[in-house]
């Protein structure tokens, strides 16, 4: 018997003859010719000393030393398999992404997302523009968008990966020196903090039999990003995301049980865009952490 290491490739071709159960099958499955798989056979059989298959009008089956061989190279093959993962793993993926966000997610959302991809990733290079701009993605101003709204657009990939619950809270400097109101029509008598010329706000206390107009806010920005700094410094009370308010210990939540709105998230690339590597992978990142806010 001939002691010398085995060439890998006989081996291949082996455990692909014995899983197909003939020569004719093994070279459909693998793509090497019949002839080259049996010449490999030969060459494997003479390097052994031993016969590894029977040999009938019904195929190949394995002799007992050629189940013996099947066994180590079943095990060679799933090791060669895990070593090729690891090394496709190990290719790091590089350039650049440009993303577009609302600036409140931008600011508050994003942040440890983008702190996280790129520990995993640090070939690849990130963008952020901080914008409420609808358009930016259509002029192929970013490879991805973050929206609070559904994209309509044909020509583009869109998923929603999260439903943000709303919540109204205020600075505990503002509570300490006014009070916290304990029902919807005690808003009247506090500082409101609201959109300039947004009405989602507006529309939104119209669901709890609130009519007001912007006048109700007497602090207006269109802003969110001013908005929730406003509620920050004690100016007044405000709404802003729960995943966003109920994190922070300067802030008190008011009416936490009470379900008030919600703000879906989509994600959005553009099609071709979608199959580059660095854009895939960093659109399945946002997808999973916005899912686990």
């Amino acid at each position: 018997m001939n002691t010398s290491p085995l060439p890998w490739h006989l081996l291949q071709s082996f455990e692909a003859i014995s899983a197909a159960g003939s020569l004719s099958a093994a070279a459909k499955a693998t793509g090497v010719s019949q002839p080259t798989l049996s010449r490999h056979l030969n060459q494997l059989e003479n390097l052994l000393g031993k016969r590894l298959f029977f040999r009938s009008v019904a195929g190949l089956s394995l002799t007992p030393e050629g189940a013996a061989v099947q066994t180590h190279a079943q095990v060679m093959a799933q090791a060669a398999a895990e070593l090729a993962f690891t090394g496709a793993q190990a290719q790091e993926i590089s350039g650049t992404v440009r993303i577009t966000a609302s600036q409140i997610a931008a600011t508050y959302l994003l942040p440890p997302m983008l702190t996280a991809l790129r520990d995993t990733h640090p070939a690849l290079n990130l963008e952020l523009v901080a914008s409420d701009q609808t358009d930016n993605l259509l002029r192929r101003e970013a490879d991805l968008a973050v929206r609070m709204y559904r994209p309509t657009q044909n020509d583009l990939i869109t998923k929603k990966v999260a439903e943000l619950p709303i919540g109204i809270y205020a600075a505990r400097s503002y509570a300490k020196r006014y009070g916290l109101p304990e029902q919807y029509a005690d808003l009247s008598r506090h500082t409101v903090i609201g959109y300039d010329r947004s009405t989602l706000i507006i529309e939104g206390m119209r669901q709890f039999g609130m009519e007001v107009d912007r006048s109700f806010f007497a602090f207006r920005s269109d802003d969110q990003v001013v908005c929730w700094r406003m509620v920050k410094a004690g100016m007044g009370i405000g709404f802003g995301q729960r995943v966003t308010g109920d994190a922070d210990p300067d802030l008190v939540p008011i009416w936490p049980d009470m379900p008030i709105a919600s703000m879906p998230v989509w994600l959005t690339a553009h099609r071709e865009l979608r199959m580059s590597p660095r854009v895939r992978l960093a659109f399945d990142h946002l997808a999973e952490s916005f899912a686990a806010l």
